[in-house]
C-alpha cells in the first residue's frame, strides 16, 4: 500500500517542465494526425444544427451500419437512431493507417457526405479530420478525436 509520503516523493520526481510542454501539446491540439492509439474516435449525434449528447465510440477498423442478422453484427449500429432507417446495413468503414483517419463507403444507398465550406459534397473515400461533419444518409454526426 502506498503511503502518503510515498505520493509526495513520486510527485517530486516529475520535471515541471515536462508538465507544461504536455498542457501546450493538449491546448494547441495539433493537426488531424496523430499516433496510433491515442486518441478515441467518436461520431457525436448532431440534430438541429447542434451536437447532442449521442456518441458512439469505436476503435478502428469500424464498420457502420445498421444491425440485421442476416449482415451479423457492426462496430457501430445506429439502427436506434430515429434517423438510422436512412443508414444502410454496412454503410461506411472508418479506418486510421499512421495518424490518419478515413471514411470510406461501403456501397450505401444514400451516400456519404462531409461537410466542405458551406456546401456537403458526396464522397466515397475521405480523409477525416476532428470537427468534420458527416452526414450517412439523413443522420448527421460530428467526428471527435478525444
Amino acid at each position: 500500500m502506498t503511503t502518503p509520503h510515498d505520493l509526495t516523493e513520486n510527485v517530486a520526481e516529475v520535471e515541471p517542465e515536462s508538465i507544461e510542454m504536455t498542457k501546450e501539446a493538449i491546448d494547441e491540439g495539433g493537426g488531424h494526425e496523430v499516433a496510433s492509439g491515442e486518441v478515441h474516435p467518436r461520431l457525436i449525434v448532431k440534430r438541429a444544427g447542434a451536437e447532442t449528447d449521442i456518441e458512439f465510440g469505436f476503435s478502428c477498423p469500424a464498420v457502420i451500419g445498421r444491425f440485421d442478422p442476416s449482415v451479423g453484427p457492426i462496430d457501430v449500429d445506429l439502427g436506434e437512431l430515429e434517423e438510422g432507417s436512412y443508414v444502410s446495413r454496412k454503410h461506411a468503414k472508418i479506418t486510421e493507417a499512421e495518424g490518419v483517419f478515413s471514411i470510406h463507403d461501403l456501397g450505401s444507398s444514400n451516400g456519404i457526405y462531409i461537410l466542405r465550406g458551406d456546401d456537403f459534397e458526396r464522397v466515397t473515400d475521405a480523409e477525416l479530420a476532428d470537427g468534420d461533419e458527416i452526414a450517412l444518409g439523413n443522420a448527421r454526426f460530428v467526428f471527435r478525436l478525444n
